[in-house]
Formats: C-alpha cells, sequence, structure tokens
C-alpha cells in the first residue's frame, strides 16, 4: 500500500511505499493518488523532452568544437566518443528511413 504525506491544503506532496513520519496510507487506486502520479509523469515527460533537445544541441556544439579544429574527437574520454558515435550512427540510420523528408528532430 502506498502511503502519503500531504501539505496544509491537503493535497498529496510525497509518496511512499513504506510507512513513516507524516504519512498516512491510501489505496493505490484512490483518484486523487492516481492524479498525483499522472501530473509526475507529464513533469518527468517535459524534462525529458526538454533534456533530448539539449542532448542535440550539445551534439552539434561537440561538431562544431572538432570542425573548427578547437577540439580532437579523440580527446574526449572513450565512453563519450563511444556514445556520440551510436547516436551519429542512429541518426544517419533515421535519416535514411526519412523517405518523406520530414524532420527527424522529433523521432
Amino acid at each position: 500500500m502506498p502511503y502519503v504525506k500531504r501539505d496544509e491544503q491537503g493535497r498529496i506532496t510525497t509518496v511512499n511505499l513504506e510507512p513513516g513520519d507524516g504519512l498516512v496510507e491510501l489505496a493505490p487506486n484512490a483518484p486523487e493518488l492516481l492524479a498525483f502520479m499522472h501530473m509526475l509523469g507529464q513533469e518527468q515527460s517535459t524534462l525529458q523532452q526538454s533534456d533530448m533537445r539539449l542532448v542535440r544541441v550539445l551534439e552539434d556544439l561537440i561538431d562544431l568544437l572538432i570542425d573548427r579544429d578547437v577540439i580532437r574527437f579523440t580527446d574526449l574520454p572513450l565512453p563519450a566518443q563511444e556514445k556520440l558515435m551510436e547516436r551519429r550512427s542512429i541518426r544517419q540510420s533515421l535519416g535514411a528511413l526519412d523517405l518523406l523528408g520530414g524532420d527527424n528532430e522529433t523521432i
């Protein structure tokens, strides 16, 4: 059973699977708990979308620094090199599948 903590207005602020100080047991299918979990999922989704856009900016920045000979690809740590090569490969394969000429950034 989940345990919740509420604020002064009675809104859920914390969910825990174990009992603790200030936590009250709540049915797993309680509508307010389901709404709270849905809200958290939406916030997480928004953050993940933002993270993915930022990752693309960082990839482009790294490519620009390499193109302008500010850094060498081999200057990067091996795990970073591997991740960048993996993403380049994925983007290239997705680009090859883009038969209609759409924007791959939303994939």
